[in-house]
């Protein structure tokens, strides 16, 4: 620091410092608020999951057919498979029943 510095410069560095004080000080407040960061980040949580949830939902019977139906064509060999467990079921259910 040197003796030379007009009171002008010397004002303008201690308002420089109060800013960076001031901003320091609502930074640590902020860090501090646990309870409302936590708040915050359910609500995006929320957010998040909504926006997840209507990406997924059809909007009418009509779509979910069409999503099923696009999602066995991407996928053939799964989809076979569970058809073919569900008709093995089918039958087992079938034949438990007669021999009962």
């Amino acid at each position: 620091m040197s003796a030379e510095r007009s009171p002008e410069e010397i004002r303008a560095e201690i308002e420089g410092t109060r800013e960076e004080l001031a901003d320091t000080a609502a930074a640590l407040a902020l860090k501090a608020d646990v309870k409302g960061r936590a708040q915050d980040r359910v609500q995006e949580i929320k957010s998040d999951v909504k926006e997840k949830v209507a990406d997924v939902t059809p909007d009418s019977p009509g779509d979910a057919a069409q999503s099923v139906q696009s999602a066995a064509k991407r996928n053939p060999v799964p989809t076979a498979a569970i058809g073919a467990a569900v008709i093995v079921l089918a039958l087992g259910y079938l034949i438990y029943r007669r021999r009962s």
